[in-house]
């Protein structure tokens, strides 16, 4: 598994608002958005419901990770994703980053780094519902 979510029933934006604030409030800043919707009207003229992804980032713990290895940004940030269902709800999805970290391999810093960003996601994730 390498993800985990939550379901809310809000709009696209208010569900945005609450991600981010949710984020802050773990010591999470979006460095990244890709509003997926309006890329494929644009490029492709294709009308679809709401998806946005959202790059999170927790500056201590990434400084932390990037020093213990340096291509760790091929992994970085953690994806945070807000998705409108058929029935108007959201999901919010986070990248489960001790899954996806586990990629490095035996790295004792990514090891006690990546449970601890998983912890504080999984807070965030929580502290939506």
């Amino acid at each position: 598994m390498y993800s985990f979510s939550t379901n809310l029933k809000t709009t696209m934006a208010d569900a945005d608002t609450k991600v981010r604030a949710a984020l802050m409030e773990e010591g999470f800043g979006v460095l990244t958005e890709i509003d997926v919707q309006k890329v494929m009207k644009a490029k492709l003229n294709i009308d679809r419901s709401g998806y946005k992804i959202l790059g999170a980032c927790n500056p201590n713990y990434a400084h932390q990770a990037i020093d213990a290895d340096p291509d760790i940004g091929l992994l970085l940030p953690c994806n945070v994703l807000l998705r409108e269902e058929a029935n108007g709800t959201i999901t919010v999805g986070f990248m489960d980053p001790a899954a996806v970290l586990n990629l490095v391999g035996e790295n004792k810093i990514i090891n006690q780094v990546a449970p601890v960003v998983r912890e504080k996601l999984m807070k965030v994730c929580k502290n939506l519902k």
